[in-house]
């Protein structure tokens, strides 16, 4: 996707094209209309929460192209929040932490849970435009890949095998997604741990070989569909394309 920023005249310069759907967790009324004014002058759309149970109840359905989030809301705080959108959502939606928040610890703690950048308030405009416009240029655009009998829609979110849809969960889609991709190589599950849970996560490395059974039985890999998952004893995972069975 690509995010094109182009200038215009008057106090709001910055524009970017195509508009993006920005979901923002902010309890501050005054903080609230700041965003909106930015984002509409910028071209943005943008949905405004004051509460952790507003904010995820509407990611459960709607489509945002970017999340902010501030760490002290009434009902919870953004640490757990990111740790939900990262469990829930993925790995591929960007995050910015904005917060009065301003000590090192709380900034590393925030990116090592999965932030993509953090920011203290009060944000400046410019300064906001021009780090959303750098993670709009690095966020991966919505594709259809095709592996042999496997048709992968990241947009959806979902795996067609032989044109019928395969219900996963968010973790396995990841996981199966990450390892087409990476055809032939050694996959150590430390490393897939750590790539779909988070440096932080509370979970160990059998976590990985029950969701890899899981995927290689939901979406029956193997000589018939023409790939192989190999383990590979004490270190992780490899999956090859073979010729069908």
């Amino acid at each position: 996707m690509d995010f094109a920023l182009q200038w215009w005249r008057g106090p709001y310069t910055a524009r970017f094209e195509p508009s993006m759907h920005i979901g923002i967790l902010e309890d501050e009324i005054t903080q609230q209309e700041m965003y909106r004014l930015w984002f509409s002058a910028a071209g943005f759309s943008c949905d405004c929460f004051a509460t952790v149970q507003t904010f995820t109840e509407s990611l459960r359905s709607q489509k945002y192209d970017i999340l902010i989030i501030d760490w002290m809301v009434p009902d919870g705080n953004g640490i757990y929040v990111l740790a939900w959108v990262r469990e829930n959502i993925g790995w591929d939606i960007p995050v910015i932490f904005i917060t009065a928040k301003d000590a090192e610890p709380d900034i590393v703690s925030a990116l090592k849970a999965g932030a993509d950048d953090y920011l203290v308030k009060p944000p400046k405009r410019l300064e906001l435009m021009a780090r959303i416009e750098s993670l709009a240029r690095r966020a991966k655009p919505a594709q259809i890949l095709n592996f042999g009998d496997y048709r992968v829609d990241r947009d959806r979110r979902c795996i067609e095998v032989d044109g019928k849809v395969v219900e996963l969960t968010q973790k396995e889609f990841e996981l199966v997604c990450h390892m087409f991709q990476s055809p032939g190589v050694l996959l150590s599950r430390v490393s897939l741990l750590e790539k779909l849970w988070g440096l932080n996560a509370e979970v160990d490395t059998r976590t990985i070989d029950t969701h890899v059974s899981r995927i290689r039985r939901k979406l029956d890999i193997g000589p018939k569909h023409g790939w192989q998952i190999f383990p590979v004893y004490g270190w992780g995972y490899r999956i090859e394309k073979i010729d069908k069975a």
